[in-house]
């Protein structure tokens, strides 16, 4: 029985030059490339070998991919299917495996740069800032098209006050802003809206959370839009310990005073 495989390829947020190296390779080895053009910048296929089929799944269901994967089985071939962003987050990438796994394929998963990446180094800012947000949170509003798990409300995760990344969330700006709220994030919170954040078309604004529905509305803001929101997103004035001379490790001996001076200042 022939063998073929499926290597789900993180397309990263839009630039192609922020592929990775392993996800050009895979591109430029696959026989098929599948991308959807509503959602990945078309520079991409620049990668894809001359002889390789191209198809666009932007009008395709699973359903209409499948028979690819069937016929990489079938006459062992290399499928690279493209995913915006990083495969792991809302790709729809466990029950494509799952059906690659039915079907006897190898598959293989390469990461791409995420959205809410992309959009911290656009604007320049650590999304950790010590003593003031040392997580952050993915997620998305609840009521779309796909039901949110119980407890993954917005608001809930709100409460945390720590960094927040909204994806898919653009088309009701207004429940976004008043979950936000409700969580207890304050008015003046610092936000960042970014629309195609890489793309030729790219805007970003920054607005204070009380504000976000308004302009996003102003901008009309509906879609390819991620928010990022939390107190780090101004935040200054904060030293890491990393770098710190009074911090040690491995490859690097803390220097006394420094040290001391570092204790004291974390002193219950």
């Amino acid at each position: 029985m022939t063998s073929g495989k499926v290597v789900f390829v993180g397309a990263g947020p839009g630039a192609a030059d922020l592929l990775t190296l392993r996800a050009a390779r895979a591109i430029g080895a696959a026989d098929v490339v599948i991308w959807a053009a509503s959602l990945v910048h078309p520079d991409v296929l620049e990668h894809a070998r001359a002889d390789a089929e191209i198809v666009d799944s932007a009008k395709l269901p699973m359903e209409g991919v499948l028979p690819y994967y069937e016929r990489a089985r079938d006459e062992g071939l290399t499928v690279a299917r493209i995913h915006s962003g990083d495969p792991a987050l809302w790709g729809a990438l466990q029950e494509q495996i799952d059906r690659c796994r039915e079907l006897g394929l190898e598959t293989e998963v390469i990461p791409g740069v995420s959205s809410f990446s992309a959009v911290a180094a656009a604007v320049r800012r650590e999304l950790t800032i010590p003593e003031v947000a040392q997580s952050v949170i993915l997620t998305r509003l609840g009521g779309g098209k796909t039901p949110m798990p119980p407890g993954e409300e917005v608001r809930e995760f709100a409460r945390h006050g720590t960094t927040m990344a909204l994806f898919l969330s653009a088309a009701r700006s207004r429940q976004l802003q008043n979950e936000l709220l409700e969580g207890g994030y304050p008015p003046d919170t610092p936000c960042v809206v970014a629309y195609q954040c890489t793309w030729p078309d790219e805007l970003i604004v920054r607005c204070a959370l009380g504000e976000l529905a308004d302009t996003m509305k102003a901008h009309k803001l509906w879609k390819h839009t991620l928010v990022l929101v939390g107190p780090a997103l101004a935040a200054g004035g904060t030293r890491s310990h990393l770098y710190h001379p009074g911090h040690f490790h491995g490859f690097r001996r803390a220097d006394r005073s420094a040290r001391a001076e570092l204790r004291e200042a974390h002193r219950p």
